[in-house]
């Protein structure tokens, strides 16, 4: 029960809520009137998210050797047939000008010697076409991004909060399919808060901690993927989960991946013996699109029995790898590699959820007044396997599309009708915390095992009755007890890993990061598994 002495919940109303403080949800910031009041939640720092991480780069059409249709043709074999062409090519075009604005904030890109844009190229591209800032470009864009958030006096940045359930008029007996904010759980009092929104925005980012390995941060949960679910948005290719193929392989080293710019700057991958083996597995060598690569690294680990392979540039000389790659450098370092002398030792990890929230060119989703921006939405850009660096430019793209749309809108939308403030009258504080931590470490390694690069039929059968009973004794958990931060990742998490295993049980052929050795061939027409929740309403046009 809650004591006497509990703070009453904060209760906050805006033009716009934005869950989620990355590239995707701070350029829908960022790009809205200055008249509308905006809040940005997010669970940690406000520079927490992917974004923050990302090495590589931006892909963009912006060398005049290059051309819109080299982009969207490289993009589509890249996809493994599934992409939706009219998402690709909406994407591509709008890149060019998503840079500029991005340029226009102030972030830093790498510049040549005669002061041009450098530009590289990664696996999957034709042309050099990524626009980067060193080996950091994730970092320079959010920090410089969250600057100029930081300095619009109408937005507020809210960190600490952990979005539980998104409010819509289903929820609150009303006619409508219509979103209207959220209940949001402060983590300093760890009480829910009400946010009601004219405009909610998710941009939560992806699901990869479903996975035992994996190079995102702690925050990449699922959180909006889940939340929209519950609420009656359709989800859509959840099977293809994309394994970076090279994150550091050391004991001490959490989470960091090494940028695939290395391979596109000539970074051989080796057996422990010191040969070559990727142009047994494609003609593309190091430069075959990521599932080709980190199923050659899985398939020669089993074969082995290694417990990981090498990444190596030291032929390069020390001061081109010291000025590429400065970050890759210094952390190796620290962990006792010197890269310019010996190669890296790499094992593949969960990297990209290319599925998630089903949305428009807008980035409208199927219920009203909710957008779905960046790694949590479904546009059809990345198909059965995203290309290198168009995940930072779809954030961009649709960030600047869903500001656009909200723009166009806002005089229309009415405020939020009232919500009732969340109710913990009913539970207590859970003295079982060790069924959360059991839980996750469960979940996370039955979905490496059976859910991962090379999947089976009986595996992912295996991996959906475990998923069914932690849903069980989650909802049991979830019924009882004061939401927590870690009760409420482990709910995402385990709502996501389920709509991953009946996306891949649906798909009967191997396709792009779907790779099963029950049906190893292709189907003759490439089609999107699309999941239909029991709550599902028509969109409204």
């Amino acid at each position: 029960m809650a004591c006497d002495n509990d703070p009453m919940p904060q209760s906050y109303e805006y033009d716009v809520l934005i869950i989620g403080s990355g590239a995707a949800g701070l350029t829908v910031a960022l790009n809205l009137p200055e008249h509308l009041k905006i809040c940005v939640v997010s669970k940690a720092d406000i520079s927490s998210g992917a974004t923050l991480w990302a090495q590589g780069g931006i892909a963009a059409v912006l060398d005049d050797q290059d051309s819109t249709e080299n982009h969207v043709q490289d993009t589509l074999a890249a996809g493994g047939g599934l992409c939706n062409e009219k998402a690709v090519r909406f994407t591509v075009e709008n890149s060019k000008e998503s840079i500029k604005w991005l340029i226009g904030t102030g972030v830093n890109f790498t510049r040549d010697t005669d002061a041009q844009l450098h530009l590289t190229r990664e696996g999957g591209h034709s042309h050099r076409r990524i626009i980067h800032a060193a080996d950091a470009t994730g970092y320079a864009v959010s920090t410089t991004l969250t600057a100029q958030a930081q300095a619009r006096p109408n937005i507020e940045l809210r960190s600490g909060r952990v979005a539980v359930d998104l409010i819509t008029n289903r929820k609150l007996a009303l006619p409508g399919n219509r979103c209207v904010g959220a209940y949001i759980l402060n983590l300093e009092d760890n009480h829910v808060e009400l946010f009601r929104a004219r405009f909610t925005v998710i941009a939560t980012g992806g699901a990869s901690k479903a996975y035992r390995y994996t190079t995102n941060p702690d925050g990449a949960s699922g959180d909006g993927i889940a939340m929209a679910w519950r609420a009656g948005c359709r989800v859509a290719d959840m099977e293809f989960n994309q394994f970076h193929p090279t994150c550091l392989y050391h004991p001490h080293a959490k989470s960091f991946l090494i940028t695939e710019a290395v391979r596109g700057e000539g970074g051989l991958l080796k057996l422990p013996d010191g040969s070559r083996f990727m142009d047994r597995f494609d003609k593309r060598g190091e430069l075959a699109p990521r599932d080709i690569v980190a199923r050659a690294i899985d398939h020669e680990m089993k074969r082995l029995g290694a417990d990981h392979l090498y990444l190596d540039i030291s032929h390069k000389s020390a001061e081109f790898i010291r000025h590429h790659f400065p970050t890759i450098y210094e952390k190796c370092l620290e962990f006792g590699i010197d890269i310019t002398r010996e190669p890296i030792p790499v094992v593949p990890a969960a990297h990209y959820t290319c599925g998630g929230v089903v949305s428009d060119e807008r980035a409208r989703t199927d219920i009203n007044q909710l957008y779905v921006v960046g790694e949590a939405g479904f546009t059809g850009l990345h198909g059965a396997n995203r290309m290198a660096s168009n995940s930072l430019l779809e954030c961009l793209v649709y960030g600047r599309a869903a500001a656009a749309d909200i723009t166009r809108r806002e005089a229309d939308i009415p405020p939020p009708p009232d919500a009732p403030a969340w109710d913990e009258s009913q539970v207590r504080d859970s003295d079982e915390d060790v069924v959360i931590s059991h839980n996750w470490d469960e979940l996370r390694h039955f979905m490496w095992d059976y859910v991962g690069i090379v999947r089976t039929t009986k595996r992912l059968q295996r991996a959906k009755h475990r998923v069914d009973l932690l849903a069980a004794e989650i909802s049991e958990f979830y019924s009882n007890y004061r939401v927590t931060n870690d009760l409420l990742e482990l709910r995402n998490l385990v709502t996501v890993s389920d709509l991953i295993i009946c996306s891949a049980l649906q798909r009967k052929e191997s396709r792009g990061l779907h790779y099963t050795l029950d049906y190893p061939g292709l189907l003759h027409e490439a089609r999107d598994t699309v999941l239909i929740p029991t709550t599902y309403r028509t969109p409204s046009p």
